[in-house]
């Protein structure tokens, strides 16, 4: 895959692309990278495991796929991704059913690492209407008299996962709800807008590395 046609990006968008091999921000010393994918491990999720992107206000972590008819069809057309959200709350108009374009990523599940589960879960809740939802917090927030009482029952209320990690040890501690075998969530303009930013970072992670000159 080469580069994405139309598509020019600004210096943020490419930070949001970035590496993952930094430091945890659970404080541990497993990077950001390790840990995101030990934890899809343990969920079972498919798709590619991004780099940390900041959405709605939010640090999270997401795992998709490409849907090849879409990508194909969006190839031929030169429609990279969009990420004007202006532009995207259009697409959700009546008149424009059939005249944009197609979803071209598979989101299979948000993570959200935080040292504290209110932090952790306030970043994952709002993307728990899209997909799968989990957080991760580390083994000794696992273990605090607040966590089975409060952390755990807010999770199950909105069917988010629940994660405790020491080190490169992750253990699930709250299966979440699954999207798999539910029916197709119907797109807003924001799910259509972070669908279009992980499309970004699908591409972004599959094109080869620059040759060196």
């Amino acid at each position: 895959m080469t580069g994405i046609p139309g598509q020019a990006w600004s210096e943020d968008e490419l930070r949001a692309c970035s590496t993952t091999q930094v430091r945890s921000p659970l404080g541990l010393a497993a990077s950001v990278g390790r840990l995101a994918q030990r934890s899809v491990d343990a969920l079972g999720w498919t798709g590619s495991t991004l780099p940390p992107v900041k959405l709605l206000g939010r640090q999270i972590i997401a795992t998709a796929e490409l849907v090849p008819d879409a990508h194909a069809e969006r190839l031929v057309f030169g429609s990279g991704p969009v990420l004007d959200r202006a532009e995207i709350a259009t697409w959700v108009w009546p008149e424009m059913d059939g005249r944009v374009p197609p979803a071209a990523a598979r989101i299979t599940g948000f993570l959200a690492p935080a040292r504290h589960w209110r932090t952790a879960l306030t970043a994952a809740v709002p993307f728990a209407r899209f997909a799968d939802a989990a957080i991760v917090v580390p083994r000794s927030v696992a273990v605090a008299p607040d966590f089975a009482e409060t952390c755990l029952i807010r999770a199950r209320q909105f069917g988010i996962a629940v994660l405790s990690c020491d080190g490169d040890d992750v253990r699930v501690e709250l299966p979440g709800h699954s999207f798999a075998d539910a029916p197709p969530v119907e797109h807003t303009a924001v799910s259509r807008w972070v669908n279009e930013v992980v499309y970004q970072q699908l591409l972004a992670a599959e094109a080869p590395a620059p040759s060196r000159s």
